[in-house]
Parts: C-alpha cells; sequence; structure tokens
C-alpha cells in the first residue's frame, strides 16, 4: 500500500475525499450535513462571481438576473434533455446559497464534500474561489475553514450578510474535447449538483481514506485483512493512537488491533486482521463485516466506518467465472444515471428502488455505465449481491493530450480509492468503445494502446487485487485482463439465433472473455403479432459485431434496428433465446444486458421517443415493459408468472385464427383459461422455444377476452390475469385521429389519441409520429423521455397517451401527426 502516495503525487496533487460511513461511537467523530435546501440558481453564466453576491435592491428591475429556487441535488438538464424540439443546454449555471457554520471542534476543520457536479466546477466563499475541479462523476472535497476565518473578519460578512456565510459555486457542461467522456457518447454529459452536497465537521485529525485489503482463500478457511489509512492532519498532529475492531455481521467482535502510529504525511500500515472460517460475500447470501477505527490524539478522538466482505473469485482461463471456489454465471445488465423529470439527480429512494428491482429481475452483476457511479448505487451492490464492473469515461472519440490523459489518470486513481472496499466490486474498467473515432483530426491506435497499456499497469498498481477490462476495442483486448467484444446478433448484425456461434467465435480469441452490451430497442407498449417477420433480407452468420452507423435508422445494410418494428413483441423473443442458449453455454463467465432502464441520449433524435435509448427492460420511470418479465423466468427464485401483453390492450386478426399466448414464468408448470375454460396444462422446458414450451394457440372471440393463467412451482401457486380486445375488421391507411380522455384522478388526467382509416377502423399497426400541445390553464406531463411522457412520439399499435395537470379552468387537448386528420378534446376542470 505504500506505493499509493507516491502513485497519487505523481499525477497531481490528490484531492480529499471523506467518507461519509462515519459513527461516533466512542466519542467525537465528524459532523454531517447535507445540504439540501435554501438554493438559488440560474442556468446561464454571470459576468463573474461578484454578480451572485452584490447587494440587491429588492424588486428593482436592475435586481438580474432572477435567480430560482431550487433544492440540491440538482439538474440543469433535467427536462431539456429528452425536449423533441431543442439540444439540450451545455454550458454554464451558477448556484448560491448563504451558511450558518458553527464547528464543534477545537481547531477542527470546514469541509464541502460533493458526491458529484457536472461537469467543471468552481467553488467560492463570498468572492474568493476555494476550490475546482473538472470531472463531472468522482467525488471531491474542499477545505473552506481558512476562506470561512477570513470572511468573517469583513465588514461584509457583519454588515451585508450578518454573519453567514455567501457560498457561490458554478458549474459548467459545455462541450470540451479535452474532457471524459467525449460528447459523442451514446448520453448527457449533464450539468449541475446533481449528487448529495455536504458540510462536514471534522477535528484536527481525521481519516480521509482507510484501504483494506481483503483476501480469503476460495475454500473460505482463512480470512486477511491487510488495513492502511491516509489521514488527513493539516495541523501536522506527530502521533496518534489507533484501535481498530472488526465486526461480524451480527455484531460480535471478530478481530481487533491496536497501534501507537507516527504521523507522517504518507498512507501508514495498520497491520493485518485475521479471521478463521469468515462468512463469505455472495449474491445469494451478501455477508457484510463493519470495520471500525478509532483514532484518538491529545485532545480528539474519531471514528470511522466502513463495510467489508470477504469472497474470492477467479475468471478461469479460457474458461468460467467462480465466486468462492464454485461456477457462477453472471447474470447482469447496465445503469446508467438517469431518470424521467430529474435527469441525473436521483433521489437516494429512487435509485435503491431500481436496484431492488434489478435484484428482483434475477441480475447478480451490473456493469456501470460508463462513469463513476454514486456511493448509493456502490452500497446497495454490496448489501444486494450485485457484482460490480465500475469504469472510468474514457468512452468514445478517440485520444486527446496531456490534459485529456491527466484527467483519466485522476479519475482512475479516485474511482479505485472511493470505492476500494466494496466487495461488490470485481472489475475496474478503463474504458468504452475506444476504437470509436472522431473527436481529433489523428486517430492513432498505437497511441490508444499505449496509454490503455499504461492505464492498466497503473490499475494494478492501485489495486492488486481486482481485473481490469474494456469493452469493444480489438486492437486493445490483449492488454486488459478481460476483454468483452461487439456481439449485437439480431440487433445491429445477424439474427438472435446466431448468438451462440459468434459468443463462441469471441470467447476462443481471448483468455478472459465476458459479454456485456446486448438486447435491442422496444417502444413501450408496441406489441406485434407476427415480430419476425420482415427480417428476412437481414445476414445470417457469426459476425454480430456492432458497427459505425448501425445506429442510423437510415442507410447501410438491413439490420433488426433499422428494419424491424422495434416492438416489445420482438426483443422478448430475442432475450428469450439468449437466455436460453446461456443456459447450455458452459465455459460462459456471463452477460449483461444493454441496459436496465431506458435513458437519454443526444445522438437519437430520431427514435420513437426523440432523444432516448430505447434498449431498457424498463421505462425511464422505472415502468416494466414485457421483457423484465422474460428475464424473471430464467433468473429469479422466487415463483412468478406473466402474460404476455398486459400493455396490449387489443389483438388482432382473423375469425377463427389461432393466436399465441405466451407465459413467462419460472414454475414448473402451468394451466391457461380462455375466458374460463382451460387450454390445457403445460410443463416448463427452458430449450422450448419460446417462453420455454410455456405458449397456448388460442381462438379469441370478437370484443372482450379474459385470459387467466395458474402456476406450479415446489407447492406454491403464482396467478395472472388480463382483459384484451380481439378486433377482426381490418383497416386501410390512417386518415384521422381521435382523442378522449381515459381516466382523471387527483387533477391529473389521461388522453388517448387514436388512428383510424376513412371508415374508422382503428389502425393497429400505425406507427406515425404524433404531437401533443395543450391550450389553456394547465400543463402538459412531457418532456419525460417515457411512451406517455412526451408531447412528440410514435404511434404504439396506432395509439398514444399523456398525462396532464388540469389547473383551475378549463383546457383544451390537441394530437396532430403528418397527414393526418387532427383531433381535439375540452378537459373540464
Amino acid at each position: 500500500m505504500q506505493n499509493r502516495k507516491t502513485i497519487s503525487t505523481k499525477f497531481g496533487k490528490p484531492v480529499i475525499s471523506l467518507l461519509l460511513l462515519l459513527t461516533a461511537l466512542l466519542g467525537f467523530a465528524q459532523e454531517t450535513h447535507r445540504l439540501s435546501g435554501g438554493w438559488e440558481f440560474v442556468k446561464h453564466d454571470l459576468g463573474g462571481v461578484w454578480e451572485a453576491v452584490r447587494p440587491a435592491v429588492a424588486g428593482s428591475p436592475e435586481s438580474v438576473p432572477i435567480w430560482d429556487k431550487v433544492a440540491l441535488p440538482h439538474c440543469y438538464n433535467a427536462l431539456d434533455a429528452v425536449d423533441p424540439d431543442v439540444n439540450y443546454y451545455q454550458g454554464p449555471a451558477w448556484y448560491r446559497t448563504q451558511l450558518s457554520l458553527h464547528n464543534p471542534y477545537k481547531n477542527g476543520r470546514t469541509l464541502l464534500h460533493f458526491e458529484g457536479a457536472g461537469q467543471k466546477t468552481e467553488v467560492y466563499i463570498h468572492t474568493t474561489k476555494v476550490g475546482e475541479h473538472v470531472g463531472g462523476y468522482d467525488e471531491w472535497t474542499v477545505d473552506i475553514t481558512d476562506a470561512v476565518d477570513a470572511f468573517r473578519l469583513t465588514a461584509v460578512c457583519r454588515e451585508q450578510f450578518e454573519g453567514k456565510i455567501p457560498l457561490v459555486i458554478r458549474c459548467d457542461n459545455s462541450r470540451d474535447l479535452e474532457l471524459i467522456p467525449s460528447d459523442m457518447s451514446d448520453f448527457n454529459l449533464y450539468g449541475g449538483i446533481y449528487r448529495h452536497l455536504n458540510l462536514l465537521y471534522v477535528p484536527q485529525l481525521s481519516v480521509d481514506k482507510a484501504f483494506a485489503d481483503v483476501t480469503v482463500d476460495e475454500h473460505g478457511r482463512e480470512g486477511k485483512v491487510r488495513l492502511s489509512t491516509r489521514f488527513y492532519n493539516p495541523g501536522e498532529l506527530g502521533q496518534a493512537v489507533v484501535d481498530v475492531r472488526l465486526l461480524e455481521p451480527t455484531g460480535r467482535e471478530a478481530a481487533s488491533l491496536q497501534t501507537t502510529i507516527q504521523l507522517s504525511g504518507q498512507d501508514q500500515e495498520l497491520g493485518e486482521l485475521s479471521v478463521s472460517n469468515p462468512l463469505l460475500w455472495h449474491p445469494d447470501h451478501p455477508q457484510l463485516y463493519i470495520l471500525n477505527i478509532c483514532v484518538t490524539t491529545e485532545n480528539t478522538r474519531y471514528v470511522y466506518r466502513q463495510k467489508i466482505g470477504f469472497r474470492h473469485f477467479q475468471f478461469v482461463d479460457q474458461g468460467p467465472f467462480m465466486l468462492n471456489g464454485k461456477r457462477l454465471l453472471l447474470r447482469g445488465t447496465h445503469r446508467h444515471e438517469d431518470h424521467a423529470g430529474v435527469g441525473a439527480a436521483m433521489a437516494d429512494e429512487l435509485i435503491l428502488k431500481e436496484m431492488s428491482m434489478m435484484k428482483e429481475m434475477g441480475v447478480n452483476f451490473i456493469r456501470l455505465g460508463h462513469y463513476q457511479q454514486s456511493r448509493v448505487v456502490l452500497d446497495a451492490c454490496d448489501s444486494l449481491g450485485i457484482l460490480v464492473w465500475e469504469e472510468i469515461p474514457w468512452c468514445r472519440g478517440g485520444l486527446g493530450g496531456d490534459t485529456y490523459k491527466q484527467q483519466a489518470r485522476r479519475m482512475l486513481t479516485n474511482m479505485i480509492e472511493q470505492h476500494y472496499n466494496h466487495p461488490a466490486v470485481i472489475i475496474w474498467g478503463l474504458g468504452n468503445e475506444n476504437d470509436w473515432p472522431g473527436d481529433f483530426p489523428e486517430f492513432d491506435q498505437e497511441a490508444i494502446r499505449a496509454f490503455m497499456r499504461e492505464l492498466n499497469d497503473f490499475s494494478h498498481r492501485l489495486d492488486p487485487y481486482r481485473k481490469t477490462a474494456i469493452r469493444r476495442c480489438d486492437f486493445c483486448k490483449d492488454i486488459v485482463d478481460v476483454y468483452s467484444p461487439s456481439i449485437w446478433a439480431g440487433w445491429y448484425r445477424g439474427i438472435y439465433t446466431d448468438y451462440k456461434e459468434a459468443s463462441f467465435a469471441e470467447f476462443k480469441r481471448v483468455k478472459h472473455f465476458l459479454h456485456v452490451e446486448w438486447g435491442g430497442d422496444s417502444h413501450a407498449r408496441r406489441h406485434a403479432e407476427n415480430p419476425d417477420n420482415g427480417l428476412e433480407r437481414i445476414a445470417s452468420g457469426n459476425s454480430a459485431d456492432e458497427r459505425l452507423g448501425d445506429a442510423s435508422l437510415f442507410g447501410g445494410a438491413a439490420r433488426a434496428s433499422k428494419d424491424g418494428d422495434w416492438s416489445e413483441s420482438y426483443i422478448c423473443n430475442l432475450i428469450d433465446w439468449h437466455l436460453k442458449e446461456q443456459e447450455t453455454m458452459p465455459w460462459l463467465t456471463g452477460t449483461a444486458y444493454w441496459p436496465f432502464k431506458d435513458f437519454s441520449t443526444p445522438l437519437r433524435p430520431d427514435n420513437p421517443i426523440p432523444y432516448v435509448n430505447q434498449k431498457g427492460v424498463v421505462e425511464r420511470n422505472l415502468e416494466k415493459k414485457e421483457a423484465y418479465y422474460v428475464f424473471q423466468s430464467y433468473w429469479a427464485e422466487k415463483p412468478m408468472v406473466h402474460i404476455y401483453g398486459h400493455s396490449w390492450p387489443i389483438r388482432w386478426g382473423a375469425v377463427d385464427e389461432k393466436k399465441q399466448v405466451k407465459i413467462y414464468s419460472n414454475c414448473n408448470e402451468a394451466e391457461l383459461f380462455l375466458n374460463g375454460v382451460s387450454q390445457g396444462i403445460k410443463k416448463r422446458n427452458s430449450q422450448d422455444f419460446p417462453a420455454a414450451g410455456l405458449r397456448w394457440e388460442v381462438n379469441f372471440k370478437e370484443g372482450t377476452n379474459e385470459l387467466t393463467v395458474v402456476a406450479w412451482k415446489e407447492g406454491v401457486m403464482v396467478k395472472d390475469s388480463l382483459v384484451q380486445q380481439y378486433q377482426t375488421a381490418t383497416w386501410g391507411e390512417p386518415a384521422k385521429l381521435l382523442i378522449k380522455e381515459i381516466t382523471n384522478e387527483d387533477g391529473v388526467t389521461t388522453v388517448e389519441a387514436e388512428a383510424v382509416d376513412s371508415k374508422g377502423v382503428r389502425c393497429l399497426d400505425a406507427r406515425e409520429y404524433v404531437r401533443f400541445s395543450l391550450a389553456g390553464d394547465g400543463y402538459l406531463l412531457d418532456r419525460l423521455g417515457t411512451s406517455d411522457g412526451s408531447s412528440k412520439v410514435q404511434l404504439y399499435n396506432g395509439r398514444a397517451i399523456i398525462k396532464i395537470a388540469l389547473g383551475s379552468q378549463n383546457s383544451v387537448v390537441g394530437v396532430t401527426g403528418e397527414n393526418i386528420q387532427p383531433a381535439f378534446v375540452t378537459l373540464h376542470r
């Protein structure tokens, strides 16, 4: 661990990054205060920081700019990231507040701890700059003690601010070629203080970081914890007594050590703890030990608390993944820090709900794409049992100059050091799609290889216990420990039945293969009777790699991403095929579906929901798509059953035409009922595609049909039901739109637009774009990036819905479409 300090200072002075998991068990500890309320914000640049703190005359028209009241976390692209009519704002914005500071510690320090702010940040106490940071995803801390003490001595403090301390913060997410990630990345580079900002009071001596090297043999017989600590010691105290206690998950003490150390300014070894037969961390039982480090000096006592876990993992050469001596198939997904209505500023409760939904789907692995994510996410992975690949945002565009490289080194250092103790983390990612040029005049593969090799070596010096990885950069695949090629069978290239052959061909090319990113887009609420029709022109073979231009909806070779129907029906088939094949690939380490949730991106303005990558198994607001249940049927342990089509209100076909009903379940057998009549019992067989054999061919009657399924697993019964209409009338081209109010609850009404032909027959395959508008009191609940939360959206099976927040007066909502007669409806308050 002695090398860590040398490595940090080699690439620039390290920023303080104090952890928040501290508890006052034996006296003094840090005090932590979330700075959530009392903020003002302006979404443009100022002439200088003086404009944020100068005296204002109340009501004066010269008191500009006008500041809005906001709460933190706050993302200033929360809505415009998915506005169908604008490019999202990339530029500076300012935040201001006033602090009442009362540090309880004699000679203590007052710190601001940023958990994440994008993308460049400057911090001021009044007009004095006290810190700055480049990078939107790692944590950093600013010591404001001296600036506060100096400002308190001024007349301005006493007379203008009445003893309060003005804090001003400038964030900037402007386009910058020397900043990672690239603006060519398939996600928004958000702006704002979009994670927690904390005020910390610490005593003279505190723990900056503790590094716990936790090891255990593959049989779990002997566990060891080797500890080193980095202290924050601006007062240059000379000596401290350290008492370390390791507690089992039950709270019982498992090991301890005591030592007296001479404070040196370097990372300091504390010693080693031994635990016989420790409780092992595993996705099925994520056992977490508690590490308490109590540091005592002449007049202060400080307690640091951290959770750790014992686990042994291995990527077998040309073989599977092993955890604690047994094979574990990694069943994974991905996550972007993005959500409807808030952008990157997700509340902790929302993050935990998202992570819990992943676990309930059966996930045991996640790749955090494509940047260091919130500590809330990592803590959730530890406690839920989700293994982690976390990576730095060197994503697309090529390789920049010294400033660019310096940021990559710094963010790699921060990511590893800040998340070093999480037992869930097994892989540090060094880059994504680094074979993608565009930001610079030259694209030099050898220069990229050289820098990738530097980062790989650097990562192993910082953390010799975890693996390194990249995705999709074939000319660097020999450098890292684990490699994921590009395999998008059935979406960007090939057909989905190519999946196993394409994967095995790539598996043989590297020592450690792990397939992250697969799947395809689906427009929520769009379904198809024959989803694989029309794809006959797509070339088959074992090449299923994504290439430049494949995400385009225009031109190029035939492919599902361009020529398919983007229905939930097709994606469920694709996922179903992949999952059933993975059960017959004993050499496979695992995969990670891309992604769990739809997310915003500036690169996809022409998608059915503009500016949204729609590959998620849930929508951007966590509403489940049908694909969620396909994963559950293969991965979840808790008995479940789901009839495909809960968001498919009307099916169609000829009279007496057999229609397929698919049931997704992890139960041994299921019985389907149509309008109260049993359609028979079927047994589940994962290799019987589709739906693992749980499919029935039935005759719907014209009009209303009720479906019910009952399934059993190990004596437990589960059931599901839905009602669908069946339409036998055929239709022509869409001629006009109809619109009606379908619900009205608590001041929010939902309207549905529907396309019909010249005879008034529903056009159940219509896919035209429509636009909603509102005149009068109230507003559309739009710019959410969801199928029912966008003012511009493609029809799903000839319909589209949107919600309206009603005002105190009546309003009129309209819907229009190109070459289709529009429609309007009055909403009565």
